[in-house]
Parts: structure tokens; C-alpha cells; sequence
């Protein structure tokens, strides 16, 4: 399955390069998830919100997740944030930094979170940059490797999104090695994020059983006007 994101700052839709770059700024998010009316599923993610600014697009993923399923992460750090995005009406709930500590896995704040949402309501976002574990905004890498951190995850969540920050934005290809080895850790679903680019990726991922949540590229298809001679990442 293709998953189209939306990213929200500043109640607008933006594409960021690597985490930083903003490349893309579309006001109307509303519209944007018309744009993507096809596609079964959506992943909404609240960048405010993982900065701290939880209530600067609350009523904006709200209305997305009335009138589309999706998916939601960006700030959740707390049940109680958990909690609230399920009953928001989000399919799932994208668990991010806070399921790691700068050691590892923070299982303690894991088990709380079990006990207090259904597993199934449960997306853990696990990203790597030169293989090791990204958190904070991707402004920290640990001492854990992605393939690492899998298993001792399964007990707590329904799946995994797994982003190649390396490609992230780009436009330039992403690495399905890396992802094998991911499939080769885990049964749980799995979807694959950060550059993700063409239809033959999409096609080596889903033969490996995962889904592709898609940024820049799927942007590229729906908006092709802002990125006429234009490349993400060139200054």
C-alpha cells in the first residue's frame, strides 16, 4: 500500500529535506488530502507538535482523521498524548523519541503505554541515519542499529515506520537492502519511509511486505508546478 504524508507546521503542509530544509509550503491541507482522495490510508504528522506546540494543528489533524483513515504521529511522548490522538479519531498512534532512551529502548515508558492503549492502536517510528537509531528531530543518533531495535520492540506495538533518513527528501532513490534487513528481524508490518522514489521501489518493497509512505515523490506526481526546475536539497 502507498501512504501519502502530510506534514503540518504552522497549519500548513510542508516538505522538509533530511528533517530541515523546508523545499515545500502548501496552505490548504484540507485540499491537499483531496489531492489525495485515492489512496485508502493517510499519514499525518505534526511537526508543531513534536517541537512542543501540541495545539497549533489539533483541529487540523482532527479533521483529517474525520474524513480520512490515518495515521498520526509528532509529539507523542506521553499516554495521555496517546490516548488522545486514538480518540481523535486516528486509525494509529505513532510512538517516536519517547520509545527510546539515550541508552536504548525505554521500555519502562512502553510498558505504561500497553497498558493504557491498545497494541494495535500502536506505530512505532524507528529511524536511521548511518544506521543508528535518529531521535529528537533526527538531531541524535544512538548506539543501537535499526535491525537492533526491532525485536525488542514487537511486544509493544502493531508495526513499524522505518525511515532511511540518508534519502530522506531527495528524490534520489532510497536503500532497499537496509529495508530487507529489516524484514529479515521482524513479521510485523512494516512501512518504509526517506526517498522513496520510483515505482520499481515501490514495487522491491512491496514484494518484501511492506508499505510505502511517501513525501517528496508523491508531492512531485500531485504538485509537479512547484518543482519545475527545482530539486530538493539544491541551493
Amino acid at each position: 500500500m502507498v501512504i501519502p504524508c502530510i506534514d503540518l507546521m504552522d497549519r500548513k503542509v510542508v516538505q522538509l529535506v533530511q528533517g530541515n530544509e523546508k523545499f515545500l509550503e502548501l496552505p490548504e491541507p484540507l485540499a491537499v488530502l483531496e489531492k489525495f482522495s485515492a489512496y485508502p490510508e493517510i499519514q499525518v504528522i505534526d511537526l508543531d507538535a513534536a517541537m512542543g506546540k501540541a495545539e497549533n494543528n489539533a483541529e487540523i489533524v482532527r479533521e483529517l482523521c474525520r474524513r480520512k483513515p490515518c495515521r498520526v504521529g509528532g509529539g507523542i511522548r506521553s499516554t495521555a498524548r496517546a490516548q488522545a490522538v486514538v480518540a481523535d479519531g486516528g486509525v494509529k498512534a505513532i510512538v517516536g523519541s519517547s520509545a527510546f532512551t539515550a541508552q536504548g529502548i525505554n521500555h519502562g515508558f512502553l510498558r505504561v503505554l500497553a497498558a493504557a492503549v491498545p497494541r494495535e492502536k500502536i506505530l512505532i517510528a524507528v529511524d536511521s541515519f548511518g544506521d543508528r537509531v535518529a531521535v529528537h528531530g533526527w538531531k541524535e543518533t544512538l548506539p543501537l542499529s535499526c535491525a537492533q531495535a526491532l525485536p525488542q520492540l514487537e511486544p509493544y506495538c502493531s508495526g513499524f515506520l522505518c525511515t532511511y533518513i540518508d534519502g530522506e527528501g531527495r528524490l534520489q532513490g532510497t536503500n532497499i537492502d537496509w529495508f530487507r534487513s529489516l524484514r529479515a528481524v521482524t513479521q510485523l508490518p512494516i512501512t518504509a519511509a526517506g526517498g522513496i522514489t520510483t515505482d520499481e521501489e515501490i514495487a522491491a518493497l512491496e514484494e518484501l511486505g511492506m508499505h510505502a509512505a511517501l513525501g517528496m515523490s508523491i508531492y512531485r506526481k500531485v504538485f509537479p508546478e512547484f518543482f519545475t526546475g527545482r530539486q530538493p536539497g539544491a541551493r
